[in-house]
């Protein structure tokens, strides 16, 4: 007998129609840093004038092949969650359609976390948690949260020393300007920015 109560007890995270629509369209090998990381540009630009978070995403692909694993877009608005960014969604989907948790272990293939920017401090940690073996980004330093008003968190110093610790590899710099061109362009749509503690507000420089 089920007792009447209050609780939730189940949470709902999907990537949006407009995604899921156009999945078959990615299902090709990218086989260079450029190509995926140009991937995310575009799938930034267009998640967060689609309404469904801010202007990231993220791809799981194996490198060594090319084949992209998942695909991530940040879906905090769509979603009403506050947790599912784009790293944690391209992630959680890729570690769905292989069967495990350990991402490390998926077939003996390294696989590869590409984002257009460095993660905030809980992607971050989602990503040691992950068993990724290579973190691939656009870049990294103050013109995000400066550009979009968003609050990345506290990174430790040593973030890039304590994922190689864990022998995570760490690619930086690749295509950075368009990364920052559309937090640019993020930033004068006014579009949400969801900042937590009552801060969240629409942007307008």
């Amino acid at each position: 007998m089920n007792a009447t109560h209050p609780f939730a007890t189940r949470v709902n995270a999907q990537l949006p129609d407009w995604l899921v629509k156009e999945l078959h369209t990615y299902n090709t090998p990218l086989p260079t840093a450029e190509a995926r990381v140009r991937l995310t540009h575009t799938l930034a630009a267009r998640n967060y004038k689609e309404g469904n978070g801010g202007p990231f995403a993220a791809l799981v692909v194996a490198p060594a092949t090319g084949e992209l694993v998942s695909i991530g877009v940040n879906v905090v608005l769509s979603s009403g969650l506050s947790s599912v960014h784009a790293e944690v969604m391209a992630l959680s989907l890729a570690q769905t359609r292989l069967g495990t948790w350990d991402l490390g272990s998926a077939g003996g293939r390294e696989l590869e976390l590409v984002v257009n920017w460095r993660p905030c401090t809980m992607c971050y940690g989602a990503l040691i948690w992950s068993g990724v073996k290579h973190l691939l980004i656009a870049g990294d330093g103050p013109e995000c949260e400066a550009l979009t008003g968003f609050d990345e968190g506290p990174m430790p110093a040593d973030w890039r020393a304590a994922l190689e610790a864990r022998g995570i590899r760490v690619s930086s710099g690749v295509l950075r300007d368009e990364a920052i061109a559309v937090f640019a362009e993020y930033g004068r749509s006014g579009a949400t920015v969801y900042n937590a503690r009552g801060t969240g507000s629409h942007r307008r420089d």
